[in-house]
């Protein structure tokens, strides 16, 4: 029965320098890149409080990956204010699940996907890859739609000759109106992961 190798713990200090606890040395932003890459998991704790910060560690690698000059940006704008606006929004728990199934499929199967689309589009082949990310957004943003019923369709704005929506009643009329979205988008997710 194989077990699986524990997390390299990284410490970070007030000072802001990082310290691998298995090589003891400092390390810097680029060399945790480096190591997600490569497949190692860390964590990254708090010196002096011992306070888990992996998660903002990682965002800060990511978005200094972004600020780099001369690279393609993985995080397109609209794709980050659509992000936020997700915030302390009542979908927001279903936000995380998504872009890790996402990101599950994506990562699965990277290679297939870039042989086929080589082989089928050639060098072009990453164009028509934009062109269905834009899709799944799409899809995403009308998934989104249906579990938000009280928001007005279009881009977020209220409509000037729309009253603000009234709290919803819990009748059973409005309850069976949810169970229905919920299976319509559940419907709609399933085939989304079966393409």
């Amino acid at each position: 029965m194989a077990t699986e190798k524990a997390p390299t713990v990284i410490k970070k200090y007030a000072n802001r320098r990082l310290y691998h606890m298995g090589t003891s040395t400092y390390v810097t932003l680029e060399d945790l890149a480096a190591m997600v890459r490569a497949g190692e998991d860390f964590v990254v704790n708090d010196a002096k409080t011992g306070e888990d910060i992996t998660r903002s560690v990682l965002a800060q690698i990511m978005f200094e990956q972004e600020s780099k000059g001369g690279q393609q940006n993985l995080l397109p704008t609209t794709f980050l204010r659509q992000l936020i606006r997700f915030y302390g929004d009542s979908m927001q728990a279903l936000v995380p699940r998504y872009l890790e199934f996402s990101m599950d499929h994506l990562t699965r199967d990277q290679q297939k996907l870039r042989d086929q689309m080589e082989k089928t589009f050639g060098p072009t082949a990453f164009h028509a890859m934009e062109d269905q990310v834009r899709a799944n957004m799409a899809f995403f943003t009308e998934a989104m739609r249906m579990w938000s019923p009280f928001v007005p369709k279009g881009e977020g704005e209220p409509d000037k000759a729309e009253k603000p929506a009234q709290p919803a009643d819990t009748s059973a009329s409005d309850i069976e109106a949810l169970k229905r979205q919920m299976a319509e988008m559940q419907a709609k997710l399933e085939s989304l992961a079966k393409k």
